[in-house]
Formats: C-alpha cells, structure tokens, sequence
C-alpha cells in the first residue's frame, strides 16, 4: 500500500526535523535560552505543541526536549501508521521553525502578502460561520498549479460554495497574478511559503480547545475532534517533495485527506487520491469529508457566495450607491396575499446601472412581497435582517445598515461584468426561496430608484410598518412570553453548550434573538432552535426556570443542570465560544469588565480577550465570567442578580461607545446618573490598580454594592 508515499512521508519528516533542530540551536546562541516566544493574539501559546503535547511553551530553551522528544519517535515503519507519525512529528518541526521567527521578529510576515499565524480573533470571527453551515468545510490548496487561471477558477469555485481556503507555497503567487481577491473578508488566507501551512493545522487544533473545550494534552480528544469536526481536506498541486508530502500527513493524522493532481501517484483510498480535474478534485473533497452544498443557480454575472460577505468597496471603486444619508432610501418586507404577489417578479422602476454616470447617487427602495401559507408578520423583520447578508453574497455588492438607514453599493468592477439592479432582485429571490423554502410559497421584489409619489407612498408604508413592529417588540419580555427557546447550533463545535434564548437575553453569538429562534422554529421544527417551556419559576430575580434547567441538562449531557440567566456569579449560563464579548469579575473594583473580540489589548483581568476567551468557552460553567451578546448589556435583565448595569466597571473605549445609548437608557432607568462616564476604559489603565483612583473619584456605584464574592 503506497510504500513509496509513506517513505517519502518519513524522509521528508527527517529533513523537516533536521532543519528545525539547526534552526533552534542557532537561535539560542544568539538570543539565548530564555528568549521568549509565542505567536502573537493567542490564548493557546504554541497551539499544535500546546494541545497534542500539552505543554506551554513560553522560551526557546524549552523547545529541544520537545523536539527530541518526538525526534526519536521516527523509524523506517514505511506503513500508514509510520507515516502518520512521521507527519505528527513534522508538524512539531513546522511549529519550532515558524514559532522562531516569530521571536526574531514581531511580525515576520508585515512586509509580505503572507498571513502565517491565524490570530485567535480571526479564528472566532469565523465560529458563527463555521458553526452555522455559512462556512460548510475547509480546504487547503498548496503546491503550484500547471495554469494559474484555472487555480484562479477553483479559488473562485471554493469562495462561492464558502470554503474556508488556505493557500501555501506558489499558488499564493499565481493567484496574485490573477487578482483573486483574498484575505479573512474572502475567507481565503494566504500563509505562507514551506512551513506557514503549519497554521492551517494550528487553526483546526485551536477550535477544538476553543469550541470543543478539549484539554490541553488530551491528544486523543483532541485528534478524535479535529478528524470528526473540522471538515477538511488538501488540494496538493503540482510536484510535491518530501517535506510537503511530510506536511500532508501530518494533516492525514487528524483526519484530513489529501487530493493531488499528479497522475502515477499509487493511492491511498479515502486518504491519498488523485484527481487532475480541479473542479472534480472540489467535488471529491466535498464528499470525502461528507460535505453538503445546495448549489442555487442565480442569473447573474457576478460570483455569489458568502466568502464575499465581508468585502468592502471604497468609494473610488464604486459605479453607484444608494442611502447612506446621501439619498433616501429604505427596504420592506411584507407578508401579502397569494393575489398579490406574482412568484419570481423582479420589478425595476426608474434608472438602471448603465442610465447613470460612475459615481452616482441614486435612491432605493427595496420591497419584498411574500405570500406564504406558514408566514407571520413576526418574520417580516427577521427576513430584512436576512436581506443584509444575502445582498453582501454578491462579489462586488456592498451593504450596510437596515430598514431606512441602509446603505448600498455596487463596484466598478460588478457593472463591467453587467450586473444590473434588477440583479440585487434576482439574488434575493434565490436566496430566500432556496433558504426558506417552508415558509416562502412565493416571492416578488420591487426596487424603486428614483423620488416621486411610488418612492414615497411605498416608504411611508415602510415607515409604518417599522413603528408597528418595534412596539411589538416593547411589549416583549421574559414574564410576557410562556416559552424561551434553546440554540444548539454552537453543538456542532461545542457539544456541552446550549444557549437558552429569551425576550431579554440574545444567543451569545448577538445573531439570535427570541424572534429570530421563534422563526427559526417555525421555518425548521427538527433545527436547532427549540421551545423551551418555563415551568415552574424557581427564582424569578435570578432568572431560574425549572424548563430551562431541564434543558440544559439534557443538551449538556447532564454536564449542567441548573442555569441563571441573570447572573454572572452562581450557575451562569454556558459559553460556547463564538461569543461576541466576554464579561469577568474584577474583585478588587468590586465590579465586572467586558471586554469584546475587537479589542487586543490587555484588561483589568490581567488577561486579553483571547486568553479570556480559553478559560470562558467550550461549554464551561464559568461563576465569575460569561461569554454574552453584545445587546445584552441594554436588557432589564442584564445580571440582575448580581446588581446589574451598575456593577460594570470597564469597557473598551470602542465598545463602551458603540452601545453608548443603550448604556444610558438602561442606567436612566436604574436611577444611575451620569453613570456611563464613570466606566473605565484602556485610556484609564488595563489593571485594576490603575483604574481605581478613576472608580473612586467619580464616585462608582460598584465601590458602595454589595461584595461579588
């Protein structure tokens, strides 16, 4: 069986090893033994040392026995299992060569397109993605391809199914060459050259101690994780050494397969195949892993496909835009009558794309008739929600906000393929019926670009319908509503974690809402968004129902079984780790901090976000910290138990004043005056020293509650 594979596999790891031992050894004569080093915005030090062996490194002088020690491990064992061990051990060689430029350097890739490590911000920007089936799989496309514009096709072939893509060695250069778009916004990340592909590994290790809640060490767990949720695979292009074959098992032993295009390679079945075909090459990943995509034909000339959901276009690069309080403009969704609505209309009034100059203004209306036999008025405001992403699926559409604070754009680059405004319809319309086909019977869109009676008659309706909706909305609270709902769509990373969603309180992740989980039930009863009675109330200021106890019990395996929705400090809710913030006693202030993914900078915990962030998350019952939505800090019932909105102490400057008004809003409420300047921030300090003084002059409420412990 493929004995040549296997001993390229060992050799290569030999060479691998080797280089890293010279590498090391020089480096310590240089900097010494106690140079420090550690990849930069991670909570998992060195993560393939720190999860398969379990050790923290912090120095060089640690690294030769840790690469001795795996060293001696490599034999002539030309078998499967002989070359497994030999990619393992490459991969601890690729970790040392990569972690010593990273202590010779702050960042050795800031002058190069190259990424190298995956910071831990980036890797939980993708959780809710990756999670949620938005990112269905990964690859990883290393080597040099034979044509550079068909490596450009199946980049653009794995960006429109949204495939998190990783790109080593020569193809970063031919898909430069062919302008692909990349980087974490295109869920495409070029490494790196040689040993960078060490980071693809790193990222799956790292999710299963951040989702998974794997123990460092517990190399078992760990593999059986990665092979069994991550679901990855290689694209191996072009003439592959020994090293990369090396790097390929090293993958192989976590599960992942490899596919290469060189005919005359003895296969591997399941493991090692060949496909020359690049497009079948996708498909064979797709299937080896038992990867799903429901592919939607949409007529348009651009690429649609959640890769370009982050993509921003500046406005030099713009051919038109909309809104963004340069002109009006609103989008409506409205539940009509089966007569009324025609199935598949897109209907453009007033000026297309090519009818107007690059760099126009123009106005838009966006309305959304749905007729459906199972649709609610309540769904109307989460499907608009849903008009924000699916507009972004479109390469070289951008769009911001919602309702009537929207803002729209459409690229240069989009209008020269031709695409037209009757598109953004067209995309629409195949989003929503292929994602909620139980729901949407059927579906027309109307885009309005230019002012007049139609524009305005439609915008006052909107108007109308948005106040109507929003006092719903007021009317809605964990007393007036007899059932909660669970979110275990995290499960798939986390399978300890479960979210209980309410009126008060929003899903960790900031994306679901009790409506939103009420829709989500009613579109998919079998999904992941479930009723959840209240039963009887257990403690109605802590936030304790028997129903949601009984739940969590049962989604955590019996791991947990009595929740608090409205306290930090005795029996908190679990976190998964696709949270947006992260709160955490501060015992000296008498307070908590929150601290969110956006910020890397050090905290009054002593400890960044990412740090934070490993001890919160993997379904941990955590007294004392919680990973939260962001909207949940402006509820009634933010950590009511605890003392509420007044025992928040410190906040990134940036955060603090993104939710400004709801901090105020609910402080007015608590009869907390002129409270939100009397939060720290880092222009305050970072330890709990520093922002005392600050505490004590303004008079913080927390100094004067009663202690968190």
């Amino acid at each position: 069986m493929s004995r040549d594979l296997f001993k390229s596999a060992i050799e290569g790891a030999m060479v691998a090893t080797s280089f890293a031992e010279t590498r090391l050894q020089k480096a310590i004569d240089k900097y010494g033994s106690d140079k420090e080093v550690a990849y930069p915005e991670t909570g998992y030090e060195l993560p393939y040392i720190s999860s398969l062996d379990g050790t923290k490194v912090k120095t060089l002088g640690e690294l030769p026995a840790i690469l001795n020690k795996y060293k001696d491990l490599l034999s002539h064992d030309y078998t499967l299992e002989g070359a497994r061990k030999a990619g393992e051990v490459t991969g601890y060689a690729a970790e040392i060569i990569e972690a010593i430029k990273y202590a010779e350097e702050e960042d050795p890739y800031q002058d190069e397109v190259y990424m190298g490590f995956v910071s831990d911000k980036i890797m939980r920007e993708y959780g809710v993605s990756l999670v949620d089936g938005t990112i269905p799989g990964v690859a990883v496309i290393m080597g040099k391809a034979d044509d550079s514009k068909e490596l450009a096709d199946l980049i653009s072939d794995l960006q429109s199914k949204g495939i998190l893509t990783f790109l080593s060695d020569q193809v970063i250069e031919q898909a430069i060459q062919e302008d692909v778009k990349m980087g974490v916004d295109f869920f495409t990340l070029p490494l790196g050259h040689f040993t960078q592909v060490i980071h693809a590994v790193n990222f799956a290790l790292r999710a299963s101690m951040a989702f998974g809640g794997e123990e460092r060490g517990n190399y078992e767990a760990i593999v059986d994780y990665v092979r069994n949720r991550i679901k990855a695979f290689i694209i191996a292009l072009g003439d592959q050494d020994e090293v990369e074959i090396a790097a390929q098992f090293a993958a192989n032993n976590l599960g992942i397969p490899t596919i290469t295009d060189q005919e005359g390679v003895e296969e591997l079945p399941e493991w090692y195949l060949v496909e020359t075909d690049y497009e079948e090459a996708v498909r064979l990943g797709l299937e080896l892993k038992d990867i799903h995509i429901e592919i939607v034909d949409i007529p348009v000339p651009i690429t649609v496909g959640a890769a370009f959901e982050g993509e921003t276009i500046r406005r030099n690069d713009m051919y038109v835009e909309f809104g963004g309080q340069r002109t009006p403009a609103f989008e409506m969704v409205r539940t009509v009558d089966k007569d009324e609505v025609e199935d598949g209309k897109i209907e453009l009034i007033g000026p297309d794309v090519d009818d107007v100059e690059a760099g126009a203004q123009l106005p838009l209306g966006l309305v959304v008739d749905i007729y459906g036999r199972d649709m609610q008025e309540d769904f109307e405001g989460v499907f608009e929600r849903q008009i924000h992403h699916f507009f972004n699926y479109g390469e070289g559409l951008w769009h911001m906000g919602q309702r009537d604070i929207n803002w729209v754009r459409i690229s240069k680059e989009a209008q020269e393929k031709g695409f037209t405004i009757e598109g953004i319809g067209e995309i629409l319309y195949a989003k929503f019926k292929s994602e909620f086909p139980s729901i949407v019977d059927r579906l027309q869109v109307t885009l309005i670009t230019e002012e007049g009676e139609l524009f305005d008659e439609n915008y006052e309706t909107a108007k109308a319908r948005y106040k109507k909706r929003d006092a719903r909305l007021k009317d809605l609270s964990d007393e007036s509503v007899d059932q909660f709902y669970d979110c275990t769509l995290c499960q798939s990373f986390a399978p300890a974690h479960v979210c209980v969603v309410t009126p008060d309180r929003v899903g960790l992740c900031g994306a679901i809402s009790w409506l939103d989980a009420k829709a989500a039930y009613e579109i998919d009863p079998a999904g992941p968004n479930q009723p959840v009675s209240k039963n009887k109330v257990i403690d109605e200021h802590k936030g304790q129902w028997e129903g949601a106890n009984q739940r969590a019990a049962k989604e955590s395996g019996g791991k947990i079984d009595t929740v608090n929705l409205y306290s930090i400090m005795e029996s908190p809710m679990t976190s998964c780790g696709c949270f947006e913030a992260i709160m955490a006693m501060v015992p000296e202030a008498n307070g908590i901090m929150i601290v969110d993914r956006e910020h890397g900078g050090e905290t009054p915990v002593g400890m960044t976000f990412s740090s934070l962030a490993g001890t919160v998350g993997g379904g941990n019952q955590t007294p004392g910290f919680m990973g939260i939505g962001k909207t949940y800090i402006g509820s009634d019932k933010f950590i009511r138990a605890d003392g509420g909105i007044g025992r928040i102490i410190w906040m990134p400057k940036e955060l603090k004043e993104q939710l400004k008004e709801d901090i105020e809003k609910q402080a007015e409420k608590e009869g907390l005056e002129d409270f939100y300047d009397k939060i720290a921030d880092e222009t305050v300090g970072t330890t709990s020293e520093e922002i005392l003084p600050f505490l004590e002059e303004k008079g913080h409420p927390a100094l004067g509650m009663d202690p968190l412990l």
